[in-house]
């Protein structure tokens, strides 16, 4: 293990954590190897194709000690099996909204720091509603039910040509600002099936938009040779991670964000019936015409729990029913 420990192409990725006082998360990997997006954009296919296949080429690193330095805490961890980590820990100082810096550091057989990573901690206002949306299809046209129109799009655009559906940045930017100040924006956390592997990608696409910045929650890491398989995961994961936030956040209310390419209307319907009094609405983007029927009748359930739905192929639909119901004005 000394040996891959000293490999100068070391790679710490720690990903934006989130939490309160009493219960900060910060997930990342370690990997031999750099799953970087580069910092140029280019329309050229074969370019586009390329980066996108670095992303996938690394090797994971397990069974190697972590240490996260928060302030003046020290917080140790190991890696799994796949090199992620998780850190899960309560501060001892108060902490003010907003986003705080993390480090993360690779222990050598010695238990001395070597190589690292930075990351941030977002830590939000208590406004009157936190927002919990997918990406793919909700905001991010991906073409997820068709495999083909899928990787095609994913691997011949860049984070910068990819299109978002029409008036989502709008939409997403008036939930942002509902019942608060511009200086006290409504949290937002994007949860979805697609891997670790794409985290900077996506965070590209979406500070390229213009889209509120908030926490992303994705899936399992993925090598080369399950390229192909992105975005396939099972889906019980994000079920967990949306109820794992409300557990972090019990004052907020929630309104979901979703779309019925896949499975965001059963998984927002178990959320709705398990933590009724916590969600405001939920908001489904009608992309599967043969799932629309049922879409609707899962929706229907909820009714007598006092849960705003709306299921809308146009996005000025969804801005139109959120200002009916008074969730933005």
């Amino acid at each position: 293990m000394a040996a891959v420990l000293d490999y100068y192409n070391v790679h710490v990725k720690v990903y934006h954590g989130y939490g309160y006082k009493d219960s900060l998360i910060v997930y990342g990997h370690v990997l031999a190897g750099k799953p970087t997006w580069r910092t140029k954009y280019t329309n050229n296919v074969l370019l586009n194709i390329i980066s996108l296949i670095k992303l996938f080429l690394f090797r994971p690193i397990p069974k190697v000690n972590v240490m996260l330095i928060w302030e003046d805490q020290r917080i140790f961890a190991t890696t799994q099996q796949d090199g992620s980590f998780k850190f899960e820990w309560a501060s001892i100082n108060t902490i003010l909204p907003g986003w705080h810096p993390v480090t993360v550091h690779v222990l050598n057989q010695q238990q001395k720091p070597t190589a690292f990573g930075e990351g941030k901690i977002f830590v939000p206002h208590v406004t009157q509603y936190g927002f919990i949306s997918d990406i793919d299809d909700t905001v991010l046209v991906s073409h997820s039910a068709t495999t083909g129109r899928r990787l095609r799009v994913l691997f011949t655009r860049n984070p910068r040509s990819r299109k978002t559906f029409s008036d989502v940045v709008k939409y997403y930017q008036l939930l942002s600002d509902a019942h608060t100040e511009p200086s006290v924006p409504n949290p937002f956390f994007y949860v979805s099936s697609s891997e670790w592997n794409l985290y900077d990608y996506l965070n590209e696409f979406f500070k390229h938009n213009g889209l509120p910045k908030g926490a992303f929650m994705l899936n399992e890491i993925k090598q080369w040779y399950q390229l192909f398989k992105t975005g396939k995961t099972k889906h019980q994961g994000k079920l967990i991670k949306v109820a794992r936030i409300l557990q972090v956040f019990p004052k907020q209310r929630f309104v979901l964000l979703g779309d019925n390419s896949q499975s965001d209307p059963a998984i927002y319907a178990a959320v709705a019936n398990k933590y009724p009094d916590r969600i405001v609405a939920i908001y489904l983007r009608n992309i599967s015409r043969k799932k629309e029927l049922s879409t609707k009748e899962l929706m229907l359930s909820l009714e007598n729990k006092d849960i705003y739905t709306c299921i809308f192929k146009h996005t000025d639909e969804a801005i139109a029913h959120s200002k009916s119901i008074g969730l933005i004005i």
